[in-house]
């Protein structure tokens, strides 16, 4: 009996030990480890998550794939975009992203670079590493399949480095695939190739800065960097190999057991900040976190989950904002949509989370492993540049087809506290936009553009057949409000201009419509009522004056008489003002199939529709 009681007490205490240690060590994680203790998550029956923008962010599509008009896109036609990365370097914006013909993983494969003064106006893209054909006969350990007539997969998860002494060097990765369920990046690829992008814009010649060690050097297209005449440059490129942030974002490409990689587990998409003392936050796919007090050459833990964080297999970008306050900018659900942001005073503790990006276009062309959303964001890494405005840029992909920029306003923040008296030509130049969210497309733009007139006016077109432009303006929350806006539409046969009455969470009350047959119409919960008809070129005020709390409204357009309407939908109040030149879209969804049937196009992909132009004088609200 006291036998047992001694073990019993011995277990207990044990027990205790056990417990008190992972108590200490949970603690240690918690005060370690980055975190969200916000309340809001996102809601993925919408496509914006039900979350509130940020306030001011302007999101671009950069790049829209056609297989069709290849002129108007990348060149060549290919539809599967994906992968950007960003540096800012001699006043300039460089983008580069790898591009297949149709299908994730499918060769052949290259990578292509966009370059712009202001981060709105973009070049064509240009190859920047080409296709590579993979040395007929290779084999993958373990894989299936000898190469013939193949060609490489570009894979990289690096894009750029500058280096002390201002050399921009820009990063690529030949992964081989033997097949479309083979992954490129399992470190029994060809390796990392390496070239100098010169201030007047031209490239220099192609090296290998790595290879993997499976593959024969002697068969190599390209030389390796040790090669070079040039010894600044390889100055550069051994200064970069000497910096174990820059190579912990190999890890996936590189040698399993390469001795530059200093933290070997397979993790993905690495992307790190530094903190005031000096340490270094690392962030991965499915927001797993750790910490490194030496910079980058040993990490704290192995990675886990940063508690709260929502985040599935997409990428995840972290940084220190210009305002000294950090961003983590990602998809905050099992899918890749919303893009979202949510911010932090210390780099440890995030607080909120705003809407970067809430519309998914439809997904045109069908593909391999093509993912619907905006995703794969990457931010400007630490060192490679600062824009002068300020704000964070992020790049990402639509639905791994179309690529996009998005700017995003520091501070960043979801409300606004003044009343709207928006008079787009009385703003100051380069200002107008500057509270407003846009999203604004290559066939669908939302700009700034001054008329015949002489004045300014906030223009909406649209000739895309498959997506809109889309404005918005944050307002002070009011549950009575009188709002006035003035459009001047250029057709009367054709196009769709929907103006709605927002709450926070994006749900709609009141919606306005110029429709394509030249009518002015309400919604009426499933029934449309007119309001009279429109001509091409006239000017048109609608006001309204809302009451949220008996769900309705009075609306007047130009000098007719003020009729009472109720709201379609019940809200708590009104924080945004939208215009979208299109019908909402609600699929994808939760349910819809995960993988697109592979080669599968929307029927009548190239289809271009005729213009449709409305032009915005003024908007001006005032909450009652």
């Amino acid at each position: 009996m006291i036998l047992f009681q001694n073990i019993k007490h011995n277990i207990v205490i044990a027990t205790t030990i056990l417990l008190t240690c992972g108590a200490i060590q949970s603690t240690v994680a918690q005060k370690d480890t980055i975190r969200y203790v916000g309340k809001t998550l996102s809601n993925i029956d919408y496509h914006h998550g039900q979350l509130s923008p940020a306030v001011g962010v302007h999101a671009t599509q950069i790049m829209r794939a056609s297989r069709e008009h290849p002129e108007k896109a990348d060149g060549f036609g290919w539809t599967y975009n994906h992968q950007p990365m960003m540096a800012y370097w001699n006043n300039t914006f460089y983008l580069h992203y790898l591009s297949d013909p149709a299908g994730e993983h499918i060769p052949p494969s290259h990578t292509l670079l966009m370059t712009s003064k202001d981060g709105q106006n973009w070049t064509k893209p240009k190859v920047i590493f080409p296709i590579y054909r993979v040395p007929d006969g290779t084999t993958k350990e373990g894989v299936d399949g000898v190469a013939k007539n193949l060609d490489a997969i570009m894979h990289q998860r690096m894009g750029f480095y500058v280096s002390s002494d201002n050399r921009l060097l820009s990063l690529g990765y030949y992964g081989i695939a033997l097949d479309r369920k083979d992954d490129p990046n399992d470190g029994k690829g060809i390796g990392r190739v390496v070239r100098e992008i010169y201030k007047d814009g031209s490239f220099g010649p192609i090296y290998f800065i790595r290879f993997n060690k499976s593959f024969d050097q002697s068969k190599a297209a390209y030389p390796f960097y040790k090669k070079s005449k040039d010894k600044k440059f390889i100055k550069a490129c051994d200064e970069l190999l000497s910096k174990p942030l820059m190579m912990q974002q190999w890890v996936e490409e590189s040698d399993r057991d390469d001795a530059l990689i200093p933290l070997k587990k397979e993790y993905k998409a690495f992307s790190y900040y530094h903190l005031p003392n000096g340490n270094v936050i690392g962030l991965w796919k499915h927001a797993l976190t750790s910490m490194s007090k030496d910079n980058g050459k040993t990490w704290e833990y192995n990675a886990l989950r940063a508690p709260g964080f929502v985040n599935s297999n997409a990428k995840i970008w972290g940084q220190k904002m210009s305002d000294n306050r950090y961003a983590t900018v990602y998809n905050p659900s099992e899918y890749r949509w919303p893009l979202a942001i949510s911010t932090s005073d210390d780099g440890l503790t995030y607080k909120d989370l705003l809407l970067v990006h809430g519309e998914i276009s439809p997904m045109r062309y069908g593909g391999n492993y093509k993912s619907a959303g905006p995703q794969y964001v990457r931010g400007i890494l630490e060192g490679n540049g600062t824009p002068p405005d300020g704000k964070l840029w992020v790049s990402y992909s639509v639905n791994k087809e179309d690529i996009w920029t998005a700017s995003i306003p520091v501070p960043v923040t979801s409300e606004v506290k003044e009343d709207v008296n928006d008079v787009f030509n009385n703003l100051p130049n380069g200002e107008e936009l500057q509270l407003w969210n846009t999203y604004d497309l290559a066939w669908a733009s939302a700009k700034i553009e001054k008329k015949a007139d002489g004045k300014k006016y906030l223009t909406l077109r649209d000739h895309d057949a498959f997506d809109y432009c889309r404005v918005e303006r944050v307002l002070p929350f009011a549950q009575k409000m009188e709002a006035t806006f003035t459009v001047i539409p250029e057709q009367n046969d054709k196009g769709l201009l929907q103006a709605e009455f927002l709450n926070k969470q994006g749900l709609p009350a009141i919606r306005i419509i110029f429709d394509a047959d030249g009518q002015i119409k309400v919604k009426h919960g499933a029934r449309l009522g007119g309001m009279g008809s429109y001509e091409a070129g006239k000017e048109y005020t609608i006001n309204v004056k809302l009451d949220v709390t008996s769900r309705s409204y009075y609306i007047k357009v130009n000098d007719s008489k003020e009729t009472f309407k109720i709201f379609y939908a019940p809200v708590d109040g009104i924080s945004r003002i939208m215009f979208r030149t299109g019908e909402q879209r609600y699929t994808p969804n939760p349910d819809t199939a995960p993988d697109t049937p592979e080669y599968v196009d929307l029927p009548n992909t190239g289809v271009e529709i005729p213009e449709a132009v409305f032009n915005i004088k003024s908007l001006v609200t005032k909450k009652l």
